[in-house]
């Protein structure tokens, strides 16, 4: 799209129209977008069309509508992250990622919905419309970037920003039918989310928040990776620019890489139709792409409790709190609510981070003999809206959130990650295969995705509702 608006063969006001009405047609079934803003994205896609008419320099995003996540501070658009406290909250200041997607002339459409201050893997909240799947409308599209994969499953635009503090970008990508990468730790800087005291609540994960692209295809993220990576001074865990070339990252094969698979990290139950799908497409890594493909277990200690201690030790507590007392517990998701009373000790902390360099170091060594790591993305299929995750997983009983299992270990140690769409179960639910490349080898991880797109195509495939409705 990118190359035909400057082309001029495809008009950005054209492009942006239609979108506009594919969400009105669709919007009333999905609820991907709880802040649509129309009026903002034809205003600029129109200077975008002056720009490029005069023969003026244009960015290399000029004309392409994107989609951004309800939890990224927009200057003068309503950021409500999914709660009460802030459904009438617009932020003064954007954040980076949308200050480098409007420098590279990026038609803004709107916020996508997430559950309540991102601490969820699902898409309702109590200010919105729960979002649905465009697959089936019944079960959950994923979250906490819940609108952002639903709105590009369902072609209400052809990108979307997603951020993950957990596998955010992952789970809906899964979900949805997606690509999403969650690049290194620092390749993306965030501020003012995770970085502002005046934001109690939202993204405050400092050590375990990315902010990356959501896809139909590979060459598109690494397109949005193009934009939104390098470093800026307001994050201190931003990385140095140069090592990784974006735009071609995708180019070339990968045969001869050594590649280890974890079915089930040694402890996580699985869906067996998760299983099917998800060992189908590990192996084309070897019979189609020509790596060696050995199974793992990495052996770590299970990292449930840490990982949400963690969470608690890198929120506002105090803030959070106090806005519990003063909008109300009843107006506030049941599980965040517990989630911000709990009395968390030093210890737990402690031993949290204890837990996160038993991850790290069992994950670095690991990664010392191969070249990726290939995993489910999520243990089950989606579900039906309205829960936090199945309560038993192949007959075992689970907590709500155990179905994570796979995307927050990378978390912990920062590894870029992506989801990528593995195949569709027998009743035609995506399934998503996360290949984790080593410690700030972006680039692996996006020409293993590229050739395993090649190999494995799928952004021909539309939801039925999708289809549908343009007939």
């Amino acid at each position: 799209m990118a190359a035909e608006i400057r082309a001029k063969r495809v008009s950005p006001v054209e492009a942006t129209q239609a979108i506009l009405e594919r969400m009105d047609r669709l919007e009333p079934a999905l609820h991907a977008y709880c802040t649509p803003t129309p009026e903002l994205a034809l205003q600029t896609a129109r200077r975008v069309e002056s720009a490029i008419a005069n023969g003026q320099d244009v960015g290399p995003l000029a004309g392409v509508p994107v989609a951004v996540k309800d939890l990224i501070c927009t200057k003068g658009i309503r950021t409500v992250s999914g709660s009460q406290a802030y459904r009438d909250f617009v932020p003064d200041e954007d954040d980076v990622v949308v200050e480098r997607l409007t420098a590279a002339d990026a038609v803004i459409l709107g916020k996508t919905n997430v559950p309540e201050f991102g601490y969820s893997g699902v898409g309702h909240n109590s200010v919105f419309p729960a979002t649905r799947n465009p697959w089936n409308t019944e079960l959950t599209p994923g979250g906490s970037s819940a609108g952002s994969g639903a709105a590009v499953a369902a072609g209400m635009g052809p990108v979307a920003l997603g951020s993950d503090g957990g596998g955010s970008i992952r789970i809906p990508s899964s979900f949805c039918g997606l690509y999403g990468l969650k690049g290194s730790m620092g390749r993306v800087p965030l501020y003012p989310g995770t970085k502002d005291e005046r934001y109690p609540g939202v993204s405050s994960w400092e050590s375990l928040e990315h902010i990356g692209p959501m896809t139909r295809t590979v060459a598109d993220s690494a397109l949005l990776m193009s934009v939104l990576a390098g470093p800026d001074p307001r994050d201190r865990f931003s990385l140095p620019a140069g090592d990784v070339d974006w735009l071609h990252s995708t180019d070339g094969g990968i045969e001869g890489l050594k590649v280890a698979y974890s079915p089930d990290w040694g402890y996580a139950a699985v869906d067996p139709r998760v299983r099917a799908v998800i060992g189908d497409a590990v192996e084309v890594f070897e019979r189609d792409l020509g790596c060696t493909v050995e199974r793992v277990d990495p052996g770590w200690p299970h990292p449930y409790e840490a990982f949400w201690a963690i969470v608690a030790n890198e929120s506002d507590l105090r803030g959070l709190r106090a806005m519990v007392e003063r909008i109300g517990a009843e107006n506030m998701t049941p599980h965040v609510v517990e989630f911000i009373r709990t009395e968390w000790t030093a210890e737990q902390f402690t031993d949290a981070l204890m837990v996160r360099k038993a991850v790290q170091n069992k994950m670095w060594r690991l990664m010392q003999d191969y070249d990726l790591l290939l995993t489910p993305t999520l243990a089950v299929p989606p579900f039906e809206v309205g829960i936090q995750g199945p309560e038993s997983i192949d007959g075992r009983a689970v907590e709500p959130f155990e179905w994570l299992h796979f995307t927050y270990p990378l978390n912990f140690t920062g590894q870029p990650a992506a989801s990528i769409p593995a195949g569709w179960t027998a009743d035609g639910l995506p399934v998503g295969l996360q290949i984790i490349g080593r410690h700030l080898d972006d680039g692996t991880v996006l020409r293993a995705s590229a050739s395993f797109e090649a190999a494995r195509p799928w952004a021909h495939r539309w939801p039925d509702l999708v289809t549908a409705q343009a007939a």
